[in-house]
């Protein structure tokens, strides 16, 4: 028979075990070992949920991962421009990385927690905590820098570009919208096939867009983007 464990027991001796393990997924490099037990995590988590300390514990983990975010998106917002979209890669791919451990951690709080009471998806969630609180955030200035580090070779690596691109992509498609032909670089079948007939409009729209664009004060290197600008509004 398992033993009781008490609010104070989860408290005092579970979660934070749960908590420095986070912690070192979400913090370590590519490729590094991290001498967590998952063994031993993986049976903490077994243990609380079958406990009814569900709640609680998926409340503590959206609460770790929201500070977590937060810390990455203020370092984010003091890089220096020619180092933003490099960093913003790495902290895209460090994160998703990280769930690649955590969501499996967590797979019994997923499965008799999250799906049945709340119906919903853990790594959806966490995702989704991403999003909110990191892209959004950083979209329209990391946008501006894609686009130009596009029309200027050699600014940033192809697989720097198709990592952020995709992550995106993946995070919200809507935001195919803002920038259509970077986009269908990365993203099969994203633009509509252009009709000859409405080229000529479409290069007028261009130019309109460009004058909006300079007026708005974008450089010329974010006008790459505009080839295909308003595609998606006449399709």
């Amino acid at each position: 028979v398992m033993n009781v464990i008490t609010i104070e027991d989860y408290k005092s001796t579970y979660w934070p075990k749960l908590d420095s393990a986070i912690d070192q997924l979400l913090t370590q490099s590519p490729g590094d070992y991290i001498p967590i037990s998952y063994e031993q995590i993986y049976s903490c988590v077994y243990k609380c949920v079958c406990q009814q300390h569900s709640e609680q514990m998926y409340s503590d983990l959206i609460k770790k991962i929201t500070n977590h975010l937060e810390r990455v998106s203020k370092e984010l917002q003091a890089s220096p421009p020619d180092l933003y979209i490099e960093r913003f890669n790495v902290a895209l791919g460090q994160y998703m990385g990280a769930l690649q451990s955590i969501v499996p951690l967590f797979i019994y709080m997923n499965k008799f927690y999250i799906e049945t009471k709340l119906n919903r998806d853990l790594k959806d969630d966490l995702i989704k905590l991403f999003t909110e609180h990191v892209a959004e955030k950083h979209i329209y200035n990391l946008m501006p820098l894609l686009l130009e580090a596009q029309s200027t070779p050699f600014q940033i690596t192809p697989s720097t570009m198709a990592n952020i691109v995709k992550g995106l992509y993946t995070l919200r498609p809507e935001w195919v919208q803002m920038a259509p032909a970077l986009f269908s670089k990365f993203i099969p079948n994203i633009l509509p096939p252009a009709v000859e007939s409405e080229l000529q409009e479409y290069a007028a729209q261009d130019q309109k867009l460009q004058r909006e664009l300079m007026q708005n004060g974008f450089t010329r290197g974010d006008q790459s983007r505009k080839r295909a600008g308003e595609e998606l509004n006449y399709s």
